[in-house]
């Protein structure tokens, strides 16, 4: 898939790896649309009818990059008893279901596009998180999320392949976003020098370059990929 002349929706597109991506489709000749509750347009990506817009907006959708997402850590028993059922709940409706919502509502756009010379009619990029192999302590909730987007990676390749559809997920690991945002340089700095190489924070700019081969590579296809320099997480 080109993405010159291709339009993109990049959902959380409005800092972080998704502002990342966003940047990367208009400088490689595409068109970017955002949705995200700090847009200029806000967009609640578990919304059906806020998320029915924002692709309508696109026209001839293409593209679709999903990085919305929150953390909430939480012991599942911390120091004021049981952690609460909606925190989990949230994060797993925002991560998981949300992901799922503006998948199948860009996939029935993109299911009428023209195919390309290779059959392609669009290109679908969730994010997961290395926290979906490796969670850490108080990310119970996070990773359960992140882990269903890894593991529903496979079956909605395959759903799609018969309407010209690439489905990939890309698992990144400690990267320089507004997630790292609250922390000191020093907890920054330590957490970059855990990844073995390169020993150093993520910039997003390298999650939108992968973002860039997978949707230009047609055998990229149903398959997760770790962007984490190595890095297996510890307990803690």
């Amino acid at each position: 898939m080109k993405i010159q002349g291709s339009v993109a929706l990049i959902t959380g597109g409005a800092s972080g790896l998704g502002a990342a991506t966003a940047r990367m489709i208009v400088e490689n000749g595409g068109t970017a649309h955002i949705a995200d509750r700090a847009g200029t347009e806000p967009v609640d990506i578990t919304d059906t009818a806020q998320m029915q817009a924002a692709v309508a907006r696109c026209g001839p959708l293409r593209i679709l990059v999903n990085c919305a997402g929150i953390l909430d850590p939480a012991r599942v028993l911390g120091k004021d008893g049981p952690m609460a059922l909606d925190r989990f709940a949230r994060v797993v409706q925002v991560n998981l279901i949300g992901t799922f919502n503006a998948i199948r509502l860009a996939a029935a756009a993109m299911s009428g596009n023209e195919p390309n010379a290779d059959g392609e009619r669009g290109v679908i990029v969730n994010t997961s998180s290395i926290a979906a192999f490796e969670g850490q302590i108080g990310q119970a909730a996070y990773s359960a999320s992140k882990g269903a987007i890894a593991a529903m990676t496979l079956p909605l390749a395959r759903d799609l392949a018969r309407n010209g559809i690439r489905v990939m997920c890309i698992a990144p690991g400690t990267f320089d976003t507004p997630m790292m945002a609250g922390l000191s340089e020093e907890v920054r700095a330590a957490l970059g020098a855990q990844v073995p190489f390169p020993s150093r924070l993520g910039s997003p700019a390298e999650y939108a370059q992968l973002v860039k081969a997978i949707v230009e590579n047609p055998m990229l296809n149903g398959e997760v990929i770790r962007l984490d320099g190595a890095l297996r997480m510890q307990p803690k």
